[in-house]
């Protein structure tokens, strides 16, 4: 059975606190199940104490070792973030940024750890800004191995300078819900592919 990891990235510390980004989580979520996927426990990401830097430990404090131990161990990830003027939150720059170590941690064949596994993104906000965080996130995770699946991006943008967030709705949009579907359909299929033939290395690495 494969398995996601989801990466809450909101700002919020307090996991109490309703998120709307875990309410985008949860649509993805449902699509994957409905899909023989399991879905691991969310990972609210400002809840932890993760500092910043470059290597996958930063020390004494760093929570960042058990996180990165529990994304590798999933076949996709989905990184979940708000937008905050008009780009991908600081939470999640700050994973993006930590899995830069990915890049010196290679195997015998030249591979980081995050070959072979798909990533897409959960992306909400009442500004415009969706397609560039996407963008910027999309860029980051391919730079550090991950490989993203056509459709990869499942987003809401509310109206502009408005107060309705995406957990404040009635129901999931038509087509937030179309598009969930496709992402879960899109990164389940290529997951199934590398899983059962991994990228073959570069050599001697």
């Amino acid at each position: 059975m494969l398995k996601v990891q989801p990466l809450n990235c909101t700002l919020k510390r307090d996991a109490s606190k309703a998120s709307s980004t875990d309410a985008m989580i949860a649509v993805l979520a449902q699509e994957f199940r409905a899909l023989n996927v399991e879905v691991a426990d969310t990972i609210r990401l400002a809840a932890h104490d993760v500092p910043a830097g470059m290597t996958s430990d930063e020390g004494e404090g760093d929570e960042w070792p058990v996180i990165r131990e529990k994304i590798l161990a999933a076949d996709i990830l989905i990184l979940g973030t708000p937008i905050w003027m008009g780009q991908a939150g600081s939470v999640a720059k700050r994973a993006l940024e930590r899995m830069d170590a990915f890049l010196s941690e290679t195997d015998a064949q030249g591979r980081m750890p995050s070959y072979s596994k798909v990533a897409v993104a959960a992306i909400v906000g009442n500004e415009d800004g969706a397609h560039f965080a996407s963008a910027q996130i999309f860029q980051a995770l391919n730079d550090v191995g991950w490989t993203i699946p056509a459709v990869a991006a499942c987003y809401w943008v509310g109206e502009a300078m408005g107060s309705t967030d995406f957990k404040d709705l009635d129901e999931t949009p038509e087509m937030v819900a179309k598009t969930a579907k496709m992402v879960a359909e899109n990164a389940t299929h290529l997951a199934r592919l590398l899983k059962s033939g991994p990228y073959p290395g570069h050599g001697d690495g």
